[in-house]
Parts: C-alpha cells; structure tokens; sequence
C-alpha cells in the first residue's frame, strides 16, 4: 500500500511540474515589435505603431540605449523609429515605469533611425 502511495505522488508530481512548464515558453517567445522610442533621464517610452499603446522599456539587448545615444541629439527624449525583439511584462508597482501599465523588455535591436515612417506610426 505504501509503495502504490508513493508511486501514485511521484507520478502526481511529476504532472504537476510538466504542467507548470508547458506552454510557459509561449510567454517568454521574443516578439518583434515596431514603433517610437523615447529615452532621457527619466522616460523609457515605446509606443507600438500596431496599436498605439506605450510601454515602459527596459533594455536587455544593451543596445537599444548606446545606440540611441550615438544619434547625438541635442536634447533628451527625441523620438526614433526602432523595431526591437522583446517580451511585454507587467509594470513594477513602485519606481521609474510605474505608470505604465507594462514593460517591454528588449532582447535585441533589429534597427533604429530617426526618421520615423508616417504611414506606420500616426
């Protein structure tokens, strides 16, 4: 009876943590995402040209910012034109992105220009 138990638990935990698991890389899939991107001291922007929403941006590519900064603005958060591979995440409750009520995180820059396309982004 024991041995049945504990074979009955095994195969339960062993459901429960495929479970868990499966479908849960469907989440994290970069996706690429097309539209504005404002950055200075305080704002991250990305407002999508797919649906007008924006999000706060958190950059893991590592890129996103250097390159913007290589654009050699004269003044903080002029908008470009980008289209990154990221994944949307909710917002943290407290801090800078609070206010927004998700954050893409950018795995990697596709490109970036200041000219930003009329047609796609209104």
């Amino acid at each position: 009876m024991q041995v049945r138990l504990i074979k009955y638990l095994m195969y339960a935990m062993v459901i429960a943590a495929y479970s868990c698991n499966s479908g849960s890389g469907d989440k994290t899939q970069p996706v690429v995402y097309k539209g504005v991107y404002s950055f200075g001291p305080e704002v991250k922007s990305f407002k999508d040209c797919d649906n007008g929403r924006e999000f706060w941006v958190t950059d893991n590519s590592a890129q996103l910012e250097l390159k913007y900064s290589q654009l050699n603005f004269e003044k903080p958060y002029e908008p470009v034109y980008v289209e990154v591979e990221g994944i949307k995440i909710p917002s943290d409750k407290e801090g800078l992105g609070s206010e927004y009520d998700s954050t893409l995180v950018v795995k990697k820059l596709i490109k970036i220009t200041k000219e930003i396309p009329a047609d796609m982004c209104k």
